[in-house]
């Protein structure tokens, strides 16, 4: 059951997170690695909807059940690029934020992959993510029922 419906969310309130999503997903950023960004994000923050939702995208766009299935454990297989590696840890990182800045040697490896307006929509990918997150595990939006769109 669903504490906040739908129709109980301001009007405009994911109409605005809505145009950061236009925004990301207009960026030079591979529409698979967003979605791998947010599956991961998911996933590291319990978020059932957010799961179900990243998993079929991701599938809709050709990615490998091998893949998907090991996305949880990356780290320790040899399925990714290093370029996904580096956005794995990133998003792990960010995720996971401490209270001290993101590391030289992880910035670095992202500069070595992407330029820094690439860096910035990675950023903010992630950050969004963490939001829809946390808005869906405080509104408790039932999973399962996500359909990809055409």
């Amino acid at each position: 059951m669903e504490r906040i419906t739908y129709q109980d969310i301001p009007n405009g309130m994911f109409e605005n997170l809505r145009t950061i999503e236009d925004s990301i997903i207009n960026s030079t950023l591979d529409r698979k690695l967003i979605e791998m960004i947010r599956l991961r994000t998911a996933q590291i923050n319990g978020c059932a909807y957010c799961v179900d939702m990243h998993y079929k995208e991701l599938k809709h766009f050709g990615e490998t059940e091998l893949r998907l299935s090991s996305l949880c454990v990356w780290e320790e297989t040899p399925y990714f690029s290093e370029k996904e590696r580096v956005v794995l840890s990133f998003t792990e990182t960010l995720t996971n934020l401490k209270s001290s800045p993101i590391s030289q040697a992880l910035f670095d490896e992202l500069t070595s992959h992407f330029s820094k307006e690439e860096i910035c929509y990675l950023t903010l990918t992630i950050s969004q993510s963490n939001t829809w997150n946390r808005l869906m595990k405080t509104f408790e939006f039932t999973p399962g029922k996500y359909i990809v769109s055409e």
